[in-house]
């Protein structure tokens, strides 16, 4: 398989498939909990996805995993939603979600603050713009480590 990391490789690897289900490949992520290895893959599609949905996808990528081999270790493999609190990590994300809360953390400080909670209200290569308790502010791209859907309460 080509370079990169386990994560990327796989997410170059299984996209298609996902696609080809008419699902979103959300993310991919491959870490060490106790001991053992986890390959997780979250998809999503407009309304949500459900079991039946997990599962083919999981049975489908398990056989191409298979055949491909980009994991040297034992690995359990794990295909479900994104959660109620989704990473927004493409601009067609950022796009989907306008108006929706969103919670995002900075690597630096920015305005004195490293994680900001408000309606988004604009993606540009500006930034993320944000409407936090009726101020509009703009977080440079740059500066974004992660987004994500916020819990609205």
């Amino acid at each position: 398989m080509a370079k990169g990391t386990v994560a990327e490789r796989v997410k170059v690897a299984v996209e298609p498939i996902i696609e080809a289900e008419h699902l979103e490949l959300v993310d991919v992520e491959y870490v060490k909990e106790g001991g053992n290895w986890y390959l997780r893959i979250y998809i999503d599609k407009l309304g949500g996805v459900d079991l039946d949905d997990c599962q083919m996808v999981s049975e489908k990528i398990d056989t191409l995993l298979d055949e491909l081999d980009p994991i040297p270790q034992a690995y359990f493999l794990e295909v479900s939603s994104p959660g109620i609190e989704r990473p927004l990590k493409k601009p067609a994300d950022f796009e989907r979600f306008k108006g929706h809360l969103i919670m995002v953390n900075t690597y630096t400080p920015v305005d004195g603050a490293k994680s900001f909670t408000g309606k988004l209200e604009n993606y540009s290569e500006a930034g993320v713009q944000l409407n936090i308790k009726g101020k509009s502010m703009v977080i440079p791209l740059d500066k974004v480590a992660a987004s994500r859907l916020a819990v609205e309460f």
